[in-house]
């Protein structure tokens, strides 16, 4: 099968459309089909009204394969409490769900055509097996698992033809994220109050970055540097001559889905939640990476309690002066010395000039979310924080309004805030206890290894234990 650098423009697009199968809406670009058709609100009793958006939207968000599947995505992670009413809460976390881990396939014979196009060969010669029939499938590409010539078992990332333009169209529009934000807010009578234009920001410039596989490449490759031989940190291998800007092949790594891991027993969800805060927090403090797409989708959980990160289409990185602010700050917060406090969040752009919240309130403030860090230990994460964070600290009329009015927030750390965020989500999800400010101490002040856990990650990096 191949394809001839000089077909008509037209038949490109006829391979666009096919690829992401909007039928029956309108619209200049894929996303703006999906916001005019979730304008179109049920009129039906509440509790259908809720069950038909929720299905509405894993419908139309997983046909987008593109920019608002990804917003659809940081829903589904994220516990939206405050915005759903308890009794649908369910109803819109198991439609969105869906979004994690599968979404509608392209054909066989497209992804082997996008494969010979970039790999210069088709599939059953490139590799020594290839899977016609994809394992997952998501908003810019699927995956497909296979096997090299020397045997060794790989996945193989495939991206959608064409939706690399309809993305960079949609990203564009610099108003659609936002509406498309506004529209969801809408059908939610009792949202809390956002900026939707920086969150739509926020979410087009991490997408803008992951169109290019060899970008995830790179990242992929740093963080696997970074941890490679780890005791529980897990990062698969590139395969940088089966790589190209459209296809990803990597190591294949077998392991639990999310789904499976939130019912397994306790002792696997806490060891779990303790390498994923490990990896998140320890990445920052040790490489100054994070990886900016924690939801749960990105994760394969082990049997020895260990954990297999995915995706690393956005990583972003802090230079050593955010870092030791970040660090100061939590110290700061946790000795609830707001004196120490005030200082660091102006000198980190928290606190604009000309405005004076009041150092007791902020501290107040900027402890909301950190119970894992401030509560008696160990702890135990739990949906009712989850549900706590988003009701409370985030919202300009709760009772910390007078405070989240006067603030504002550098750029470089507007992300970090929504990865806590979906981490915590993710802990609260798995109902993770551990003694975590313990473990915060080994990398904030030089304490000693709080786990067994710790003792292995001293070691690995060459601390003494």
């Amino acid at each position: 099968m191949t394809t001839s650098e000089n077909k008509p423009h037209i038949e490109r697009r006829g391979r666009v459309a096919r690829a992401a199968p909007l039928v029956g809406l309108a619209g200049r670009t894929a996303g703006e089909a999906v916001v005019t058709s979730l304008r179109r609100k049920s009129r039906r009793d509440k509790s259908q009204f809720h069950a038909n958006n929720a299905e509405r939207y894993a419908d139309h968000l997983g046909k987008s394969k593109g920019v608002l599947m990804k917003a659809g995505q940081i829903l589904s992670f994220t516990n939206f409490a405050s915005a759903v009413p308890d009794s649908s809460q369910s109803v819109y976390q198991r439609a969105l769900a869906r979004l994690q881990d599968s979404a509608p396939p392209m054909p066989a014979e497209m992804a082997a055509e996008v494969v010979e196009k970039e790999l210069g060969g088709a599939p059953d010669k490139v590799f020594a097996e290839f899977d016609p029939d994809p394992i997952g499938a998501a908003s810019i590409g699927q995956v497909h698992r296979g096997r090299l010539h020397d045997g060794r078992a790989v996945a193989i990332k495939v991206q959608y033809p064409g939706v690399d333009e309809a993305i960079r169209a949609d990203l564009q529009n610099t108003e659609l994220l936002a509406t498309f934000l506004q529209v969801v807010k809408g059908f939610m009578p009792n949202a809390i109050a956002v900026d939707v234009r920086s969150v739509a920001a926020e979410v087009s410039e991490r997408i803008g970055e992951e169109i290019d596989y060899l970008t995830e490449a790179r990242n992929q490759n740093a963080f696997a540097d970074g941890y490679r031989g780890h005791p529980f940190i897990r990062i698969p291998e590139i395969h940088p001559d089966l790589t190209t800007s459209r296809v990803l092949t990597m190591d294949f790594v077998e392991g639990r889905r999310f789904a499976d891991a939130v019912t397994s027993e306790q002792s696997l969800r806490d060891s779990w939640g303790e390498v994923i805060m490990r990896f998140a927090v320890g990445s920052v403090r040790r490489l100054h990476l994070f990886h900016a797409d924690p939801h749960p989708g990105n994760y394969l959980f082990h049997d020895d309690g260990s954990v297999t990160f995915l995706d690393f289409g956005c990583i972003k990185k802090l230079d050593v002066w955010r870092v030791s602010h970040m660090q100061a700050a939590l110290n700061a917060a946790i000795d609830r010395d707001s004196a120490a406090l005030f200082p660091v969040l102006q000198a980190m752009g928290f606190v604009p000039a000309g405005t004076h919240p009041d150092p007791d309130d902020l501290m107040e403030w900027f402890r909301l979310g950190l119970d894992g860090l401030t509560s008696p230990q160990p702890y135990t994460y739990s949906a009712a924080e989850a549900k706590s964070i988003v009701a409370t600290k985030f919202s300009p009329v709760g009772p910390y309004g007078h405070v989240v009015k006067q603030l504002s927030l550098d750029p470089e750390y507007t992300m970090l805030s929504r990865i806590d965020l979906g981490m915590t989500s993710v802990l609260c999800a798995l109902g993770s206890t551990g003694p975590w400010e313990a473990i915060r101490w080994e990398w904030d002040r030089g304490g000693p290894a709080a786990t067994e856990k710790g003792v292995l990650d001293k070691k690995f990096w060459g601390d003494e234990a």
